[in-house]
């Protein structure tokens, strides 16, 4: 991880190994031999009142803020010590030791986040210390499309079968007994009676009723993709050696 990618996230939210938020990134430690940022103060507890050296060994920057290699767990319980500028050669050393990584070579303190070191610049015992970049890939969820519900009314016909009654007129005739009309007197004339005849008609009436519900939901798909990058790495050659692989020149 280089200087210039790390002091973006400054201030901004910092995960552990398993994605859950810790706090805030507070200052970066950048090693006095090498300039590399190496550790990362996390602002945690009530307020950030709390500041713990976390190494940035594995740690990748997304969008969210800066996401670690170590444990929430691991990091709680990591040594206390002052985030005051720069980290002594005794407390590094004991930072070190805590998370089961090599020790730095002696001498080999950390400055916080803007102080630069020479690259590559040669240590007291005539050693070069040699770089090379490593590729760590993530992800990040990106919006690829919408989906919407929409509905609308459409028309279509149905035919329904109701049973329905009407009145008819038939004329009824029947003979009149001998003396069953006696003592009433008929007479001859013009005389109408009129019949109401009824009949049922069909009534049609609609109503709105729910018939189903309808909605989205969404299934992520798991797959892998191959991200290739170009990464770049020191090589040391020596100059001055003879053929035997010693420095020492042959006498004639």
């Amino acid at each position: 991880m280089t200087m210039q990618g790390i002091e973006q996230v400054v201030g901004e939210t910092a995960y552990d190994a398993s994605g859950d938020k810790i706090g805030s990134v507070g200052n970066v430690y950048a090693s006095d031999a090498t300039g590399r940022p190496e550790w990362v103060t996390v602002n945690t507890g009530m307020f950030g009142t709390k500041h713990t050296f976390v190494p940035l060994d594995g740690a990748h920057v997304e969008k969210d803020g800066l996401h670690l290699a170590t444990s929430k767990s691991k990091i709680k319980d990591a040594p206390r010590i002052d985030a005051n500028g720069h980290l002594s050669e005794g407390e590094a050393s004991e930072l070190y030791r805590y998370y089961g990584m090599q020790l730095p070579q002696p001498n080999a303190g950390t400055a916080p986040r803007g102080r630069k070191a020479e690259q590559g610049r040669m240590a007291e015992d005539g050693s070069m210390v040699r770089h090379e970049e490593k590729l760590h890939a993530g992800t990040e969820t990106v919006e690829t499309g919408r989906v919407r519900l929409h509905k609308h009314v459409v028309t279509e016909e149905q035919q329904v079968t109701v049973p329905v009654s009407h009145e008819e007129v038939r004329v009824v005739r029947e003979p009149v007994a001998d003396g069953e009309l006696r003592g009433r007197s008929g007479e001859l004339g013009d005389e109408e009676r009129e019949v109401v005849l009824h009949e049922e008609r069909p009534v049609i009436g609609k109503e709105t009723v729910a018939v189903e519900r309808v909605g989205l939901e969404t299934e992520t798909v798991r797959g892998e993709e191959n991200v290739t990058e170009t990464v770049r790495k020191e090589r040391v050659e020596v100059d001055g050696l003879d053929d035997d692989g010693t420095g020492k020149h042959k006498r004639h």
